[in-house]
């Protein structure tokens, strides 16, 4: 119950930012330039992780640590270090890639806690 808890209020936050920037209503700076690259990889993977528990009927399914560790590396070259070249409304920032990989951590972290409490049958 907490985890879907904490989904549902990292996604209306993002949704919030990214409306309240799409309306060009003021935001602090470090709410308006890091948040929602803190909570990507989380919200990227969690929707990834309930898609394929659903298609695989598997609900102990987990996503490695080497996977989340990919695609936070994925992220990072894509938008940090390849689209900035290639388009100017792109800029690099290597906050994001440490926000990147935060959120990636975060989002293992939660799972793993979840995976315990099925094993130690706390659930």
């Amino acid at each position: 119950m907490f985890r879907r808890v904490f989904y549902v209020v990292m996604l209306f936050t993002a949704l919030t930012i990214y409306l309240m920037q799409r309306l060009s209503m003021p935001l602090p700076s470090l709410i308006n330039n890091y948040v929602n690259d803190l909570l990507c990889l989380p919200l990227l993977l969690g929707a990834m992780t309930f898609v394929i528990r659903r298609l695989k009927k598997d609900s102990s399914f987990q996503f490695s640590i080497g996977f989340v560790i990919f695609l936070a590396c994925y992220y990072s070259l894509y938008f940090e270090y390849y689209l900035p070249r290639v388009n100017p409304r792109y800029t690099a920032d290597w906050i994001d890639v440490v926000l990147y990989f935060s959120g990636g951590i975060l989002f293992y972290f939660i799972e793993k806690k979840k995976s315990i409490k099925i094993v130690t049958g706390v659930l």
